[in-house]
């Protein structure tokens, strides 16, 4: 579909207009226009299809090559990355980190962030140095300073793949109850059960294209190209 428009009827809260990134003379993602309408928006795609790059261009962390990634409206963001990184600090102060970073007094800030722990289920390693912490674990003290500061927009770079089940299953329920919340979600992954029980629409991509942008049940029940119809049987 290349530069054509995509997306859904719904008011867009991010727009891409002819998104490009090219490094080294390489083109990582090319000619991206679409909408984003849904509450939560799945990135699927293989390896080095460039899902990573594209959500970092949608949150702002990369400059794009060509085009305009445009917000018709200001929004709050905040992203949580698939390597969390973790201050040599307990898990509450790494949670307090980002509501210090605002300027929220320090009493509001302890209260607020221990109130996050309790969210994800860890409030009993508050105390803890969050370095000593699983990875499962981590990765729900990330969410917990994301969600601690009430994004609008929470950007998600497969934030499950270095997960054993039990973690997984506990990482997409806090999202799912982040997103209940009211919070927009932006999610790579590669796992077709997750986009089945977290996605609102999915963005398929590969080789830095946008091949599809559909709702989820679509998608799945009748995939547009046969890219995406020979990834879903592949990835099964």
């Amino acid at each position: 579909m290349g530069g054509a428009a995509l997306g859904l009827t719904m008011a867009p809260w991010l727009r891409l207009e002819a998104l490009g990134l090219t490094e080294n003379g390489v083109r990582i993602v090319e000619d991206i226009s679409l909408k984003v309408s849904h509450g939560r928006t799945l990135i699927l795609g293989p390896n080095g299809a460039g899902k990573s790059t594209l959500l970092r261009l949608m949150h702002g962390l990369l400059r794009p090559s060509a085009g305009h990634v445009v917000w018709p409206r200001a929004l709050t963001q905040a992203m949580v990355f698939q390597r969390p990184v973790m201050l040599r600090a307990t898990a509450l102060a790494n949670v307090e980190y980002g509501l210090k970073l605002r300027g929220i007094p320090a009493e509001a800030r302890r209260r607020q962030a221990l109130a996050a722990l309790t969210r994800v289920g860890l409030p009993e390693l508050a105390a803890r140095q969050a370095r000593r912490c699983s990875g499962g674990e981590q990765q729900r003290i990330a969410l917990a300073r994301a969600w601690a500061l009430a994004p609008q927009v929470l950007f998600l770079d497969e934030p499950t793949a270095s997960l054993d089940p039990h973690s997984s299953r506990e990482v997409e329920r806090i999202i799912g109850e982040i997103a209940e919340a009211g919070t927009k979600i932006v999610m790579t992954t590669h796992n077709l059960g997750q986009a089945r029980r977290l996605a609102d629409e999915v963005i398929y991509l590969e080789e830095g294209r946008v091949l599809e942008q559909t709702p989820v049940d679509e998608f799945f029940r009748r995939p547009r190209t046969s890219a995406a119809t020979t990834f879903i049987r592949d990835e099964r």
